[in-house]
């Protein structure tokens, strides 16, 4: 028997009429909110239920060696385990899989319910591992989308040293894509971490560490067919850490930045490209059928679970780990960080409404509980008004997520320098608390409510919303 997945059922009937709040894949991509009972939802890992002032939990705990996913209807509960090796069954032999521990945790009406759905995500995850201080600093990708340079790091370094030198938690300055395509911009890494150092800033390296180059060897690649009906994408060439040799590949790829001297390792793609799919793409088939893994024994879960463990070992204990298009729930208790929601913009002020402020409002209880919530930068642009990104990046300050900037050089004057001065100490010290106010009936929630105060912020600007997709 080679099992692709397995089907538990709950009878039981839902009374009332609660609220249901699901997870997602991956990030989330502006999708998260409270719903009525939905019947075919696909809610990964864990869902949320709000009924008669209380607040409950159902879900797996964090590193299971299932993909999972839960579905709620008027009549029960299900949950799918994903068991598959790619899109194939798992070859288990004599092998027995302990595929998931579900874990509930019953609120009550006396708890506030971000509190109460906090308390569930610590149960699901006992010991999350997190950075010692706070994550701050620069991020270029949102105003160089990847045409970057070492002079404009160190411009991004000089920055953000200036205004925080008040502060005693260090900030970061992460090079993102770009890096790694020529010698010209970027002639020696190492030289580079070392002046990063050098202005009191800790420096910070983007990879894409199943990414294969054009020549790699045939056989250490995962098979195209794991992109499906995407053709468009095929030709897109991925390494398969089944394979030992490719495994060494992938690791030298986080080795080689921490020997630089690199503090802060973002790896990215790698759902996609070992499955195939972006999360928005997966509903209840996380990859497409009729392929395998070169290691048929063990399931996708393990797979990237391992994956994960291998990166960690390569990083070491002191460099951190921020994963993006990572799954959350394998990584929480690896990485110290998560890109919990798609990409904001510096080019689109809607991208970032949707995206940022619907992933903080509703993966806020996984913040230092499964790892650090890393929301996405504030991408500070001619392109995105001043007013709709000042009070974005006042509400990241303010939540305690990780907060990264990308400072266009033409866009970041002496107003949008004092406002980053004096978020950068409230995101260093921690000193304020901030949490959404209308979280039921709003995917990018207006009020919130920060330190017992209530705040209010203007998310549509004069224009609206755009219907448009983006």
């Amino acid at each position: 028997m080679e099992p692709t997945r397995i089907h538990l059922r709950w009878k039981v009937q839902i009374s009332g009429d609660p609220l249901i709040l699901g997870d997602a894949w991956e990030r989330s991509y502006g999708e998260l909110a409270w719903r009525s009972i939905v019947p075919d939802r696909v809610m990964p890992w864990y869902f949320l239920t709000y009924d008669r002032g209380a607040l409950h939990g159902y879900g797996v705990k964090t590193q299971a060696a299932a993909l999972c996913f839960w579905q709620l209807d008027s009549e029960g509960v299900s949950l799918w385990l994903d068991v598959s090796n790619g899109g194939s069954g798992v070859q288990l032999g004599d092998r027995q899989l302990s595929a998931a521990t579900v874990m509930t945790r019953q609120g009550s009406r006396n708890e506030k319910p971000m509190e109460a759905a906090a308390a569930f995500c610590r149960r699901l995850c006992p010991t999350p591992r997190l950075a010692h201080s706070p994550l701050y600093g620069s991020n270029d990708w949102y105003y160089a989308y990847g045409k970057n340079s070492a002079d404009q790091t160190l411009r991004d370094a000089d920055l953000v040293a200036t205004l925080s030198q008040s502060n005693k938690v260090r900030p970061f300055t992460v090079i993102d894509m770009g890096w790694e395509d020529g010698s010209a911009t970027f002639p020696s890494m190492s030289e580079l971490a070392r002046q990063i150092k050098g202005k009191q800033v800790q420096p910070g390296l983007w990879i894409r560490p199943l990414e294969a180059p054009k020549d790699a060897a045939p056989n250490l690649l995962l098979p195209s067919e794991r992109f499906g009906k995407f053709a468009e994408r095929k030709r897109e060439l991925a390494f398969d850490p089944t394979i030992p040799e490719a495994l060494t590949l992938v690791t030298q790829k986080v080795k080689t930045p921490v020997d630089w001297g690199y503090e802060l390792i973002k790896h990215d793609f790698s759902t996609y490209d070992l499955l195939g799919k972006w999360g928005r793409e997966m509903g209840p088939e996380p990859t497409s059928a009729g392929w395998h893994l070169h290691d048929r024994t063990r399931t996708n879960a393990e797979v990237i679970l391992a994956l994960y463990q291998a990166l960690r070992e390569a990083a070491g204990e002191n460099a951190l780990l921020v994963g993006c298009n990572t799954i959350g729930h394998l990584g929480a208790g690896i990485f110290e960080a998560q890109r919990t929601g798609d990409d904001t913009s510096g080019k689109v002020w809607e991208r970032t409404r949707r995206m940022g402020v619907n992933t903080v409002a509703y993966r806020l209880p996984q913040h230092n509980t499964f790892f650090a919530m890393d929301p996405d930068c504030v991408g500070i642009t001619s392109a995105i008004p001043w007013e709709l990104n000042r009070q974005w990046l006042d509400l990241i300050a303010k939540t305690g997520a990780a907060l990264f900037i990308s400072p266009g050089p033409d866009a970041t004057g002496n107003e949008q320098r004092s406002a980053i001065k004096e978020a950068f100490a409230v995101a260093a010290s921690q000193s304020a608390k901030a949490t959404p106010e209308n979280w039921f009936r709003d995917l990018t929630p207006e009020s919130w409510l920060v330190s017992g105060n209530r705040k209010r912020y203007n998310w549509y600007g004069n224009s609206g919303c755009l219907p448009f997709e983006i």
